[in-house]
């Protein structure tokens, strides 16, 4: 089954829902940076994150300098953002609240 990228509708929608997210109009992606108290909780966060990534068969470009994490969330399989990048960032918003 294709993966088909969000339409500006349902991009705005799933923006509004998604408030700690910021739109990087350039790579129709979705950013996020997640401050931790330092590189233990941010290491243990992303391996948190990687777990669920992995079963959803969809995996984010970020990077982490000690206690920061930046993510950014697009599709490749459809050249931008899609229900996939919804679904996982929702998934790491949960993971943030339960911290």
């Amino acid at each position: 089954m294709a993966i088909e990228a969000l339409s500006e509708a349902e991009r705005a929608d799933a923006l509004d829902e998604l408030s700690d997210w910021d739109y990087d109009e350039a790579r129709d992606a979705i950013t996020r940076r997640i401050m931790f108290n330092d590189f233990a909780e941010a290491f243990g966060f992303m391996a948190r994150v990687a777990l669920i990534a992995e079963k959803m068969d969809h995996h984010p470009e970020w990077s982490n300098v000690w206690n920061k994490v930046e993510i950014l969330l697009t599709t490749h399989d459809c050249s931008g953002l899609s229900s996939r990048d919804i679904s996982l960032a929702q998934a790491i918003d949960a993971i943030v609240d339960q911290d």
